[in-house]
């Protein structure tokens, strides 16, 4: 079975949802999803447990304490552009009705799936294809634009799963709020304002990438999802709390995140490495599947609406640190951003 999908000024390519090439012959594995040597980039380091903790409660302790998350934060930025977060606010009931009603989601029939398929990168698909020879990744993809709620397409927005809408709803806005919050807190570790990151000039919009990987016969020759930055302000991840399917480059290895129950996976993404002036770093990560079980991870895309201006924070310049990046326009970016993704 196949499903159309459909990408700005290109033309159509059909590909395999990957759900159902897994349910017709589980131990198949078409050689369009074979990497060969591309997939040596998952031999990784061992250094799992490197990645830093942020214990939010820790904030409101007293200075010390906060002074403390504060440091660890700015280290985490700088030098791994990636950290979990623990007792951020979101309810972990929360967090598993999302998992569940995403799961839900990739249950369905394909054809009541079919129905929210893939229009100008928002629905139900894969994107950036745009060739009958492109290596696909072993994933399928379903992306919302969830916030603000004056732009939301509902056409995309299924009504099965009966929880799906509210929860995915419910889940958007606090993880804007944890997304504030932290652009807040990032801010405040280069001695700026705390709202200088949340609303530069613009409004603030946020979408919503589910992503499904199917049990694979052969996971160390597949990709889940191609090395990549985010062209976001910050990503919050959620993943199932089981097995590695993340990896984050770290001096030029790869370093597998192992899950912990209940914590959200932040990154640092494209437009505060640029507004830092280079000195927080948005990093290159990707994702695997694995032989045993399905995965599904759901990240929160939070940045500025495609008008404003981003550029290098003035504060943060002076004769001895010259802007790195020139300013732009967030939807020019977004332009060159996927013609770069499809050009591979």
């Amino acid at each position: 079975m196949y499903n159309s999908m459909k990408l700005p000024n290109s033309k159509t390519i059909s590909i395999p949802v990957v759900q159902e090439l897994g349910a017709k012959d589980p131990d198949a594995l078409p050689q369009r999803y074979i990497r060969g040597k591309q997939a040596s980039i998952t031999t990784v380091s061992n250094h799992s447990n490197s990645i830093p903790m942020i214990d939010m409660a820790l904030l409101s302790i007293n200075h010390e304490c906060r002074q403390q998350v504060m440091e660890k934060l700015a280290f985490a930025c700088q030098e791994w552009g990636f950290f979990q977060v623990v007792n951020h606010g979101i309810p972990v009931s929360l967090l598993e009705q999302m998992k569940e009603a995403v799961r839900g989601f990739f249950q369905l029939p394909l054809e009541e799936k079919l129905k929210y398929g893939i229009q100008e990168r928002e629905g139900y698909g894969q994107a950036f294809v745009v060739s009958e020879e492109q290596k696909l990744d072993w994933s399928d993809m379903f992306y919302l634009i969830t916030l603000p709620e004056d732009i939301r397409n509902m056409d995309f927005w299924p009504t099965r799963p009966v929880n799906f809408r509210g929860t995915v709803k419910e889940y958007g806005m606090e993880t804007q709020k944890l997304a504030h919050k932290l652009l807040s807190l990032i801010a405040e570790t280069l001695g700026l304002k705390g709202e200088s990151f949340i609303n530069p000039g613009g409004q603030w919009m946020q979408g919503t990438r589910m992503n499904y990987y199917p049990r694979c016969p052969r996971p160390d020759l597949v990709l889940g999802i191609g090395p990549h930055s985010d062209a976001t302000d910050i990503t919050i991840l959620l993943q199932d709390d089981d097995e590695i399917g993340l990896h984050i480059r770290k001096d030029e290895e790869w370093v597998p995140v192992q899950p912990i129950p209940g914590a959200l996976v932040i990154n640092i993404g494209d437009m505060i490495e640029v507004m830092s002036n280079g000195k927080y770093k948005s990093i290159e990560h990707f994702a695997v599947p694995n032989s045993k079980r399905e995965r599904i991870s759901i990240a929160a895309l939070g940045l500025p609406t495609k008008e404003v201006q981003i550029g290098p924070h003035p504060q943060l310049l002076d004769d001895t640190h010259p802007p790195l990046f020139t300013t732009f326009i967030r939807g020019d970016f977004d332009k060159n951003f996927f013609q770069n993704r499809l050009e591979g």
